[in-house]
């Protein structure tokens, strides 16, 4: 009988313990605008929310949200760091992964449909900017080492 107080106590205590406090983290998106030939960089928050990541910009209609427990943690401690890829670099690697990533998405029968439950609309004569082309190039490579998925060609470890 002790030792089931014991238990109950650990357990408790455990669970308690677990309750991690969640916060809002903000980070600097520089947006290009192209205006009558001239070029302006205005600054939008990048917000972080509970592991969700949001970016909205509503004169291109585009939104990226990323619901993904950890992600954020990721991003910030395993990443590789804003400006180390250039923005040719990272719109071509979220060509190929997103590509194949909708693939998988139209063959249920053959890959998880847990895993890839929706397409993703990325068209690559948008310009969307570097931060989102950040976001969703480390959200891809965060997916494939955390899901042991290899979407196309060479996935850096983190």
């Amino acid at each position: 009988m002790k030792n089931y107080i014991y238990i109950i106590a650990f357990l408790l205590c455990l669970i308690m313990g677990c309750n991690s406090s969640k916060s809002t983290v903000s980070s600097p998106e520089k947006t290009l605008t192209i205006k009558n030939d001239s070029i302006q960089i205005t600054q939008k928050p990048v917000r972080i929310t509970n592991d969700t990541i949001r970016i909205a910009n509503d004169s291109l209609q585009y939104e990226v949200i990323i619901i993904d427990p950890g992600f954020s943690t990721w991003l910030v401690s395993m990443s590789q760091p804003r400006g180390y890829h250039s923005l040719s670099y990272l719109e071509i690697k979220n060509q190929i992964y997103v590509n194949e990533w909708n693939n998988r998405v139209l063959q249920p029968q053959r890959y998880n449909p847990n895993l890839y439950e929706m397409t993703i609309n990325y068209e690559p004569q948008i310009h969307y900017g570097y931060e989102v082309n950040y976001l969703i190039y480390n959200y891809m490579i965060y997916f494939q080492n955390t899901f042991k998925q290899k979407l196309n060609g060479y996935v850096p470890t983190r």
